[in-house]
């Protein structure tokens, strides 16, 4: 018999007093982290205090809020850049906290044109305001801080290469998984196939599951290559999700990436979706070994956090 599973977190994982970064999932917030400190624990949840938000009801008061433990990561170590590459995906400094972008443009004199697809806008911002971003995936960093200066030469010496690559990747036929940013799709990737490349960066795709409005035929729709990645590949037979565990769901004709909230007996779990703040009971054959597509690689990460 396996072990039970535990749904307590190590008071030392993020004591209080512990400076973290803390993600939301509200509308206009997606994809920004915010500086703040741990005030306390539960179980999968932590109680925090913003250090730039304040309260609605007393601005002189910092905002403090309980949230899920896949809201809260460590502050990423310091670095410093001397240059950003168009194309780089980064984390700019704006409106009090770290809003994710991609870099369009490089402006001279150190200053960038940053693109972020959840407002679907681009501002201008000096090299100081900006830093590579970065996922907190299975209690490390990725990519790592260490590896960062060698892909940065990579890069450098193929930026070309690498968008004839995509190309390459993306031909006619080839299935394929599609993301949304629009309101009630975000966190979740629907199959598809290339129909036909558009342009440069955009591809022309029909989707396997879902369908066209008048449903006389499956849908088709002009995607750019930010919401494209290859389908992912085969895992391993998993007999038993965890506690923590990044997952993705099959819900909806497509898989929406959560986190394994409880274990239940037998084959069934509940799943806490991020992006909608909705806990939902799934059977083990619903569910996949959630998997990122990060700089032309999977990653597998074995826990929403590493307790």
């Amino acid at each position: 018999m396996p072990p039970k599973p535990t749904t307590t977190i190590p008071s030392s994982f993020f004591p209080p007093g512990t400076p973290v970064e803390i993600g939301s999932h509200d509308a206009g917030f997606v994809g920004s982290w915010f500086a703040g400190t741990v005030l306390s624990h539960n179980r999968s949840k932590y109680s925090v205090q913003y250090e730039t938000l304040v309260s609605d009801l007393d601005p002189s008061e910092p905002l403090c809020e309980t949230l899920h433990v896949s809201q809260v990561r460590p502050v990423p170590p310091g670095e410093t850049r001397g240059c950003f590459l168009v194309g780089d995906h980064v984390d700019a400094y704006w409106n009090d906290g770290w809003w994710e972008g991609v870099v369009t443009e490089d402006l001279g004199g150190g200053r960038f044109g940053v693109f972020f697809r959840v407002s679907e806008e681009q501002i201008e911002f000096g090299k100081e305001h900006l830093r590579l971003h970065r996922d907190w995936v299975g209690g490390k960093w990725v990519p790592p801080f260490e590896q960062q200066e060698m892909e940065k030469v990579s890069k450098a010496a193929g930026i070309v290469a690498r968008a004839t690559t995509t190309q390459e990747i993306f031909i006619k036929g080839t299935i394929v998984e599609v993301s949304s940013d629009e309101d009630g799709f975000r966190g979740a990737w629907f199959a598809a196939s290339i129909v036909e490349a558009v342009g440069k960066d955009k591809f022309l795709v029909q989707y396997q599951n879902l369908r066209a409005d008048d449903d006389s035929c499956f849908l088709r729709e002009e995607i750019d290559t930010l919401h494209i990645r290859p389908y992912p590949p085969e895992t391993l037979v998993v007999d038993r999700f965890n506690l923590f565990e990044e997952v993705d769901a099959s819900y909806n004709d497509g898989w929406w990436v959560g986190v394994i909230s409880k274990v239940r007996i037998g084959s069934k779990y509940r799943v806490y979706f991020r992006d909608t703040d909705e806990e939902m009971e799934f059977e083990h054959s619903d569910l996949r070994p959630h998997q990122d597509w990060i700089d032309g690689k999977w990653i597998i990460p074995s826990r929403a956090l590493n307790f």
